[in-house]
């Protein structure tokens, strides 16, 4: 009974929308998108079936601010993995590509949520700004690589949309248990071919090669 009244507690002081962002990833974890519904989070979160929709509209809502978090997630992800990899533009791309697999293996319904998912609303502000810092940071990536800003160079973009189409494929092929070769490996070996892999898509032109 004191916990239940802790419980209220808390929420009364606006911890309830976290509680059912937590309970909704725990849902979608389980259920994916299609099974996932606003009667199942407030389950999980132990409060009524009207609770969700009063913070987040409907599941699509919820849903949102889900995708917000998984994009602010894949961020951090990928660095923390630049965190640890040498200084050089190269290295440090390849790095945040591994950071990109990381997020995609360790929250597979996440990473589905938020790249291929119709039931997030990008008009959101949250959302927008998480995606947009996504795809930023991969422009920045390529600026320090090229010297040149991928919104002005055409070269440069095209650049951003090689290393990210390779990247997201790579990540997606793994997570579908797809290119068995590279999952056979031992993990330094596979990290060390997905690194390779990813660089291809931005051969080194000062040295001729990949």
């Amino acid at each position: 009974m004191a916990g239940a009244e802790e419980q209220k507690t808390s929420y009364h002081h606006g911890d309830l929308p976290q509680a059912l962002l937590k309970a909704a990833e725990a849902e979608l974890r389980e259920k994916g998108v299609e099974g996932f519904t606003l009667r199942g989070c407030a389950k999980r979160a132990g409060v009524s079936h009207a609770a969700p929709a009063h913070h987040f509209g409907d599941a699509n809502g919820l849903l949102t601010a889900l995708a917000a978090i998984g994009f602010e997630r894949f961020l951090s992800m990928q660095k923390a993995r630049q965190a640890k990899a040498p200084a050089e533009p190269r290295a440090q791309l390849a790095a945040s590509g591994l950071g990109y697999i990381d997020f995609a293996l360790e929250n597979p319904e996440l990473f589905r949520l938020v790249f291929s998912s119709t039931r997030t609303d990008f008009e959101d502000a949250r959302l927008d700004q998480a995606a947009r810092a996504g795809f930023d940071h991969l422009v920045a990536d390529i600026f320090k690589l090229r010297g040149l800003d991928p919104h002005a160079d055409q070269q440069a973009m095209h650049d951003v949309m090689a290393v990210w189409a390779t990247t997201h494929g790579l990540a997606d092929l793994l997570l579908s248990d797809r290119m068995k070769p590279l999952l056979a490996l031992p993990t330094k070996e596979r990290e060390s071919a997905l690194a390779e892999i990813i660089l291809r898509a931005v051969p080194d032109h000062r040295s001729g090669t990949d």
